[in-house]
């Protein structure tokens, strides 16, 4: 980005690409969460299994970060783009063969092969061709189903599993046709490879294990998760304070609301932003596990349906955007970009966007959040792998090419690997703007990682950095460091429960509705009792006894 704010965008590429880099805040759980050990399938449940080491965790020696991160999950923040550039791979990982992948994108389809420059760029530094399939997100789910079902034979050589859908009997599918990775990457066996070593062992444990087994690699992310992005000015103007406790929010959003203009906007399946609320009130996300090792369910906690009950006196007093559940996450941002909704709730991640992209319109910045009954509010802690890798089963040479590859995509931030990867050539995808930082072309906005995902394969540390912003790096390490000891984690991520797989989806979409329903007013808090007791009966107990067992397992 130049020193000179270019024309602010808001072209359809750019909220898609605010859509991936948000961290799929309105997904719904999956991944190795979403595995089954019922009848009919292999065991993967890691109960009673020898578990295997973490990968070890070696951090790549890269350009010191100017904002120092923290043990307890604070990113590393750079205030301006490297001068120097390290290189993180020593050979080009390929040997000239043809490698098959699949991901997942949130970008629209890339030029073909032959006219894409960047594909081919990113080629000649692999050292092999690459055959890409790439699957829409809306189309994923039905795409790994065929895939699946599908001749073994016919697998792509290198499979993104998105964390975003739920895949029936995955980690059996995983274990049955994937490469157990244990031996290559396990313990010290991973520094073969000095990239995925330099993955954080936050990102493996969250990914999880199957039958005590490592059969991927995880895509790293920060620890905040689902995050309230407010219109700086209008919240500040509107009262918003360091400290604000609920009752303090609810008036901000009311004097915020004026005309057609909305402070809370929400997209359809949010919930209405509920994940921020219910953080705000501790309730627990998702799951909580109690010094007992019994787990608890948010459906069941009362500060959950507080946070519910609250999000319903928001509804009604009019502070929220009439359409919020029927706006797409897309339709949501423009809203939010032109000024008509004051707030949304988006991944953390979205902020290497919204920063960008609101220049000359508004002011976004996270919000710290409310306080409740005198207890500060929490945050939402985000699953530290937005999804993983697996490898088709194959010979110990083609595995260890492909882990090869693997580890240059995955490239630290300071790199020049990563800044081909993420910007593409200099001089064809992108000049340098005055404080040294790539600024895309118009070949680059076409031709770029979010069309054509690599990113997806594998991916360094996440670091804060945001070009020619080095006070938005500031203020969002900043907020870090106030909001990331009141996090609030899902105790359920890493390990599996065959209840989920099999009732999971259906039960979920049980209590998503009632809650919608109940916030926007047209089912009393008597229907949410009610469903709390059918997802009970249902599976939502089975689900935790499933899930205690397999944390005593992994503790």
């Amino acid at each position: 980005m130049s020193s000179t704010p270019s024309k602010p965008s808001m072209s359809r590429r750019t909220l898609l690409r605010s859509v991936a880099v948000g961290g799929a805040a309105l997904a719904a759980p999956g991944a190795l969460t979403a595995c089954s050990s019922g009848s009919g399938g292999s065991d993967v449940s890691n109960s009673g299994k020898k578990l295997a080491p973490w990968p070890a965790y070696r951090a790549v020696a890269g350009p010191k970060p100017d904002l120092a991160p923290t043990a307890d999950g604070v990113q590393a923040g750079y205030t301006a783009y490297p001068a120097d550039l390290i290189t993180s791979v020593a050979r080009t990982p390929g040997d000239g063969s043809t490698v098959k992948v699949l991901s997942v994108t949130f970008g629209v389809p890339p030029k073909g092969r032959a006219q894409n420059r960047y594909w081919k760029a990113v080629e000649q530094a692999l050292g092999v061709s690459v055959d890409f399939t790439v699957v829409s997100q809306a189309d994923y789910q039905k795409k790994m189903a065929t895939v699946m079902a599908g001749d073994p034979d016919s697998l792509p050589d290198i499979i993104n599993i998105f964390t975003g859908v739920a895949l029936p009997r995955e980690a059996q599918f995983v274990q049955k046709r994937a490469e157990d990775l244990t031996p290559f990457l396990s313990g010290e066996a991973v520094t073969a490879y000095p990239n995925l070593a330099g993955i954080p062992t936050h990102a493996w444990r969250d990914m999880g294990r199957i039958a005590g087994r490592v059969y991927g690699i995880p895509l790293e992310r920060p620890l905040p998760g689902s995050t309230l992005y407010v219109n700086e000015d209008l919240f500040a103007g509107a009262g918003m304070r360091e400290g604000w406790t609920s009752q303090d929010f609810a008036a901000v959003v009311r004097k915020g609301t004026s005309g057609k203009r909305y402070a809370l906007g929400a997209a359809t399946g949010s919930l209405f932003g509920n994940a921020v609320h219910a953080a705000a009130h501790r309730a627990p996300n998702a799951w909580a596990v109690e010094d007992d090792g019994t787990f608890r369910a948010h459906f069941t906690d009362e500060r959950y349906k507080a946070a519910v009950a609250f999000q319903a006196q928001l509804r009604k007093n009019g502070s929220y955007h009439p359409d919020a559940t029927s706006l797409s996450s897309p339709d949501l941002t423009t809203l939010f970009l032109n000024g008509t909704v004051g707030s949304m709730q988006q991944g953390f991640g979205a902020y290497t966007s919204l920063y960008p992209d609101s220049e000359g319109l508004m002011s976004p910045a996270p919000a710290l959040p409310y306080g409740v009954g005198g207890q500060p509010g929490g945050i939402v802690a985000a699953r530290r792998s937005f999804g993983y890798t697996i490898l088709k089963k194959a010979k110990k040479e083609r595995v260890e090419l492909l882990l090869r590859v693997l580890d240059h995509l995955a490239a630290p931030f300071g790199s020049k690997e990563w800044e081909l990867l993420h910007h593409g050539v200099e001089g064809t995808h992108f000049t340098r703007a005055q404080d040294g930082s790539p600024a895309s072309n118009e070949l680059g906005d076409v031709e770029n990682i979010t069309n054509l995902p690599f990113r997806y394969l594998a991916e360094g540390p996440q670091v804060l950095f945001v070009p020619g912003r080095p006070d938005a790096v500031r203020a969002l390490h900043a907020w870090q460091q106030k909001v990331v000891p009141h996090a609030v984690r899902n105790a359920s991520y890493g390990l599996q429960s065959g209840t989920y797989t099999s009732q999971g989806t259906t039960l979920k979409a049980l209590m998503d509705d009632t809650v919608t329903a109940v916030i926007a007013g047209r089912a009393p808090m008597s229907d949410y009792d009610a469903a709390v007791k059918t997802w009970r009966s249902r599976g939502g107990d089975k689900m935790a006894e499933e899930y205690a067992k397999e944390h005593a397992a992994n503790s």
